[in-house]
């Protein structure tokens, strides 16, 4: 990475000084506005041959005397027109119109540029590198024709041709057959890479510049891209993220990407009806990628680069971008572009949804309609504020005090505002349906909340919030205020308890509804044994004279965060873990378990039992999480009587994880069920985990009729061996007109093996029966729970060779 922005003969990179030294021309020239700063943007966003082209036009209309049909002509006859300017990413509009005091300097600048221009273009620094390790001197008589003065030893021996070819092509228009061969070589030269060689570097430069060209080739034929079918641009898609794998050791789940892009194109060459909802999966899942390598990047250079930059007295602005700036020289940038283009047409074709979620957090704010990001990136917003606006290019700032911004635009999830919103935890995303826009303008000056699904962006105006600060000003002055209420639980003298004994004093709505759905569902619907650690277990085990010190401790910082320390509430969760189980605890625990068929830990040793305990704890600490206490503070709920029962369960291996909503939640079409599939467990589907799950609907009416609304592109599946998941089970979770479910923790006894998925493989999306088996399965249990609560159901699940297992339910919200 390093040698790349170098140079093998220390000139550095052509690729990134084409995009430096116009700015340096610019500034040297007093020429930033007009027709160059809309080449610069040009030249930023992608350079091509015509580059060479308009930087001799220049210099011709500046020799000429300023003759501006001098400058038309150069253009002309090399094919460049009015309208060709017009058609780039970055459009020129203007004509150059520079001052005559900057003539000399001008033709000096773009003289020295056009020798940068051509190196790119002419593939000078690709034949410097190829001769340099196939040991050829030129001399003037054609490359490889020279005399072999020291090649590297182990080259394939048909390398010299491979290379050859490539050198003939690299300025063809028609750059399939350059980025295939480039492809090929860059293959055929991975192994040398990591053997010791003497002439290793010579290796990395020929690499470099090999990599270097696929980027430039590639930028080249966006104009035949224009307008070109979906099968070219997957085509190219392919052959960049085959580049970038090649670049990278760590690129399992690129090489997983390259095989789904491999699977679309055979999809739509056999003309299935879901190639382009297939397409869109892998699309989603390349751009994760690419956001994940853009995080690494950042991770990794710009600390030093701050260090440094403050040091050397850079620019604060030019230290912001600079990580960014090595990413967007590179190809990441390239296929950023070609998924944008690819997008809209499977969007299109698959009928998909309204939004592309590129920065995904729940916000709330006040709506600002604004014309462009540009005009208000300098502002500061006094509260929390939702920008709607009509035009965002990339290149922009994103205000202090913005918490999202929706626009109709397209920028790559590389851009400046991409990685600025994801990492000030900005929401960000793109609305294709100007309706859902026009609506969320009529939310100009009102309070919204923004919730990224797996479909998009769901939005409602939050009058209640109001409603509630009224009333909390009204209790102020009568104590009236209409507060939520909990009856305080007692310890019952019991520890553990079996399903058999699961009630309303004991244990939370979690536990009461999978021992209600025992007998009482189909047989073919599993259910996991459970047992359960009673409501006031933690009051019990704190309250023991070996946790005396833990006690006082908790109660000081309880004293803290009264005060308003909310920094007390981490150290709550750490001092929670400090509790030493009452010697009954655990033999009643462990009887509890054994009667009822479960594990029990100790018996692997003391070390099994330690990390069951810690995982209790847990679920006890998240008491305190921070979500979860100003939930509660929210509506008035005394914290101190909200009480944690945990939900012991023996974790069943899971091949997939489900969720299942009885009442379509998008729709609320009370006749249509709506669940998500995961591969592996279930955290990814309900944690904060990237990508979407497979989703499905289906009518009730018809529970064998399935129809999928996309496929999966999550990136990572969580697997587990044979364990134990202690689950929260709070009574602040049942309260009627209260969200509380998913507030608090479930913790598994071991950790989760995280696995890169390979969907190319997967019977649920390869193989038709099996799919379709599976989730008509999951709808019929879907049914069947709501049959027998008699009301919409929140449903979770897994399925385990086929078999469905329901892990708990509880009404809709």
């Amino acid at each position: 990475m390093i040698m790349s922005t170098v140079g093998r003969g220390g000139e550095g990179d052509v690729g990134q000084r084409i995009r430096d030294e116009i700015l340096v021309i610019q500034r040297n020239n007093h020429c930033k506005g007009g027709m160059m700063e809309e080449w610069h943007q040009k030249l930023h966003n992608n350079t091509s041959p015509d580059d060479v082209v308009i930087c001799q036009a220049l210099i011709d209309y500046i020799e000429s005397d300023f003759d501006i049909g001098v400058y038309w002509k150069t253009l002309n006859e090399n094919g460049i027109t009015k309208e060709r300017l017009l058609s780039y990413d970055r459009a020129i509009h203007s004509e150059p119109n520079f001052g005559r005091d900057n003539k000399d300097g001008l033709l000096r600048d773009l003289a020295h540029y056009m020798r940068t221009l051509k190196a790119v273009h002419s593939g000078a620094d690709l034949e410097s590198a190829i001769a340099n390790c196939m040991g050829y001197k030129s001399e003037g008589q054609g490359f490889m024709v020279g005399v072999q003065i020291n090649p590297i030893p182990g080259l394939p021996s048909e390398f010299p041709d491979l290379l050859r070819f490539v050198l003939e092509h690299v300025e063809d228009k028609n750059v399939e057959p350059l980025l295939e061969g480039l492809l090929e070589a860059r293959q055929e030269l991975r192994p040398l890479l990591f053997k010791p060689n003497a002439r290793l570097k010579d290796l990395l430069f020929l690499d470099i510049a090999l990599d270097s060209t696929v980027r430039t080739a590639v930028e080249r034929g966006y104009e035949e891209l224009n307008k070109a079918r979906p099968e070219k641009l997957i085509y190219f898609i392919t052959m960049v993220v085959e580049n970038l794998a090649l670049s990278s050791d760590d690129n399992e789940d690129l090489i997983y990407c390259l095989k789904g892009w491999n699977d679309a194109m055979n999809m739509l060459k056999n003309g299935s009806n879901s190639w382009a909802l297939y397409a869109k999966s892998v699309l989603d899942r390349t751009r994760l990628a690419l956001t994940n390598t853009a995080e690494w990047f950042q991770q990794v250079l710009q600390p030093s680069a701050e260090y440094l930059g403050s040091l050397l007295g850079v620019d604060q602005w030019a230290i912001d971008i600079f990580t960014e700036e090595i990413i967007r020289a590179g190809s990441a940038a390239s296929l950023s572009s070609l998924l944008n283009r690819l997008d809209p047409i499977l969007r299109k074709t698959a009928n998909l949804g309204s939004w592309q979620v590129i920065s995904s957090f729940e916000v709330v704010g006040y709506v600002s309609v604004v014309k462009e990001l540009l005009a208000v990136q300098n502002k500061s917003y006094e509260k929390p504020t939702i920008l709607v606006a009509k035009s965002v290019k990339g290149e922009e700032e994103i205000p202090d005090g913005a918490v999202a911004v929706l626009t109709p635009d397209m920028p790559d999830v590389l851009s400046h505002v991409s990685v600025r919103a994801r990492n000030s935890k900005v929401c960000f995303a793109t609305c294709f349906d100007p309706e859902i826009l026009a609506d969320l303008e009529v939310y100009e000056g009102k309070l919204l909340c923004l919730k990224p699904t797996s479909t998009g962006i769901l939005y409602n105006e939050l009058k209640e919030i109001e409603i509630l600060d009224a009333s909390a000003n009204k209790s102020e002055q009568d104590g009236s205020f209409p507060s939520l209420t909990l009856a305080k639980k007692k310890f019952s003298g019991r520890y553990a308890i079996t399903s058999d004994e699961f009630t309303g004093e004991m244990v939370g709505a979690k536990s009461r509804n999978i021992a209600h759905m025992k007998g009482k569902i189909p047989s073919w619907i599993g259910v996991p044994t459970s047992v359960a650690i009673p409501f006031g277990v933690f009051e019990k085990v704190l309250s023991e004279s070996a946790n005396k010190v833990v006690a006082k401790k908790l109660q000081n910082l309880k004293r803290k965060l009264e005060e308003g320390d909310f920094s007390a509430l981490r150290e709550i969760r750490e001092t929670v873990l400090e509790l030493q189980a009452p010697e009954q605890l655990v033999q009643e625990l462990k009887s509890t378990l054994k009667s009822s068929g479960m594990p029990w830990p100790g018996d692997e040793g003391e070390l099994r039992w330690e990390q069951a305990w810690t995982a209790i704890k847990k679920v006890w600490a998240s008491k305190w999480n921070e979500r979860a206490y100003f939930s509660t503070r929210k509506v008035k709920l005394d914290h101190d009587y909200l009480c944690m029962a945990v939900l012991v369960q023996e974790i069943i291996n899971a091949d997939y994880a489900f969720v299942i909503h009885t009442t379509n939640p998008s729709s609320g079409d009370s006749e249509e069920i709506y669940a998500e599939v995961v591969k592996g467990l279930g955290e990814t589907l309900v944690g904060a985990y990237p990508g979407r799950a497979l989703s499905f609907v289906c009518k009730k009416k018809d529970l064998t009729s399935p129809q999928v609304l996309g496929y999966p592109s999550k990136p990572i599946g969580l697997f587990i061996r044979k364990s134990i998941i202690f689950r929260s089970d709070s009574n602040g979770e049942d309260l009627e007109g209260y969200a509380g479910a998913g507030l608090y923790d479930s913790v598994p006894m071991d950790e989760e093996e995280k696995v890169v998925l390979d969907y190319t493989s997967d019977p649920l999306l390869v193989d038709g029966n099996f799919q379709h088996s599976v989730l008509s399965n999951i709808a019929r249990a879907g049914s069947a729970i709501e049959e027998l609560y008699g009301s919409p159901q929140d449903i979770e699940g897994v399925v385990k060779d086929g078999k469905i297992y329901v892990v708990q339910t509880r009404p809709q919200m």
